[in-house]
């Protein structure tokens, strides 16, 4: 590890070189109103090999609506010693749209350093820390290893993957159901969350649901409301007595969550009628439910239904939902060896000692999880993802590619 946290240390510059150049290439989902993530893909792919990292295979998924009529998806191997318990370091290329112009102080996609204040040296641009921190981090580690000659004792990947802020069905789920990549005995660190002291390691997942409900009943006129049926009435019934039965009837607590309970919460309203006196005849509005996954969706679906039944009768009205997303996921257990693989790694290199958390928030986590791929979300970050002038530290992007490092030249 000597000549390795020597590498290290020295690989500023090529920290900064990395960063400025793949913020140079936007790579931004076409729902978001982007082209996708060939352009950076592909410099990533050259540089990589530029600098002797030259076991490299695309997976491309198909998507007529991206550049190049693909959302590509790499991976760079380096060979171990024994290809057993093979560890992969999975970051995304994808980034969100840079928001509200006017709230960046500088070019989003123009690298700007920034030495003054008491984090330290930091990078500022759109992508620099979602998810381009934990993608330099791993790019810099399996450099060390290869410039310093080091043969890891099992095979390191490193997974650069599509699609990741919209759902990643052309990345991580598109490669379970059309690639043969992952084994039972693998062990996968996510790079992608974490917080300034990176103590805290992800290993579970509330499982999800967001519903949009629409009410039908009949408009008519404000002063009439008995030759009508009043469908916002009873919309706002169905939130309110879907936010109450739900959370009574799902009420466990889970303390490795923060909230530590499922969480039902009636959030967009779509406009109905334009004026004050006309009695709405359709309404819409949008649940989304964070659920301890103790609690199946099914279930709670089911639970759904018996409320949606009441509120129909009561008020003459129909109500149909419809679910844009739902997902569930198993959680990787506190005791698998790839935790204890990165909270030694931390503890040598940040003196930091980690504890297990799940989040109600969705990674590509879960979809490695339920096919029993013990994977962990960690890394030591800022959490100012997806903000106007969002940066990265400097001095955390080269501490956790020690952190990778480790992990890489471990026994296990």
């Amino acid at each position: 590890m000597e000549n390795i946290e020597r590498f290290i240390e020295a690989g500023e510059s090529l920290a900064v070189e990395l960063e400025t150049e793949l913020t140079k290439r936007p790579a931004i989902a076409p729902e978001s109103g982007g082209t996708g993530e060939l352009d950076k893909c592909e410099f990533l792919e050259a540089w990589l090999r530029g600098r002797g990292l030259a076991c490299l295979e695309r997976h491309d998924a198909p998507d007529e609506r991206a550049k190049g009529g693909t959302r590509p998806n790499l991976v760079v191997t380096i060979p171990g010693k024994s290809d057993a318990k093979r560890l992969w370091i999975m970051s995304h290329l994808d980034v969100v749209p840079p928001g509200e112009a006017a709230l960046w102080e500088s070019d989003p996609w123009t690298v700007v350093r920034r030495d003054d204040g008491p984090l330290g040296p930091r990078l500022i641009g759109r992508g620099v820390e979602d998810n381009q921190q934990g993608l330099v981090s791993s790019v810099i580690a399996a450099l060390a290893l290869v410039k310093e000659g080091v043969t890891p004792p099992h095979t390191v990947k490193l997974l650069f993957a599509a699609d990741e802020e919209v759902g990643s069905a052309y990345g991580v789920i598109w490669l379970i159901k059309n690639r043969d990549l992952f084994r039972p005995d693998d062990m996968v660190l996510i790079p992608d969350g974490g917080d300034p002291r990176g103590e805290t390691i992800e290993i579970a997942e509330k499982n999800l649901i967001w519903a949009r409900f629409v009410t039908k009943g009949r408009q008519s006129h404000g002063s009439r409301p008995d030759l009508g049926v009043n469908a916002h009435l009873a919309g706002a019934d169905l939130a309110v007595r879907l936010h109450r039965r739900l959370s009574e009837k799902f009420a466990d607590r889970d303390p490795l969550f923060e909230p530590g309970y499922s969480t039902f919460q009636p959030t967009r309203k779509e406009a109905n009628v334009p004026n004050i006196n006309t009695i709405p005849g359709e309404d819409v509005f949008y649940m989304d439910m964070r659920i301890l996954p103790r609690y199946p969706n099914k279930t709670v679906l089911a639970e759904i239904d018996r409320v949606k039944a009441e509120v129909e009768s009561g008020y003459g009205v129909t109500i149909a939902y419809t679910l844009p997303q739902q997902a569930e996921s198993k959680p990787t257990p506190a005791d698998t060896p790839l935790v204890g693989l990165l909270s030694k790694a931390v503890k040598e290199t940040y003196g930091v000692e980690t504890r297990t958390i799940g989040i109600g928030g969705g990674t590509v986590g879960a979809a490695l999880r339920n096919i029993d791929i013990p994977s962990a979300v960690w890394s030591r970050m800022e959490d100012v993802a997806h903000q106007p002038n969002e940066f990265a530290l400097i001095g955390n992007i080269l501490g956790d590619a020690k952190v990778m490092a480790r992990m890489m030249t471990a026994e296990r």
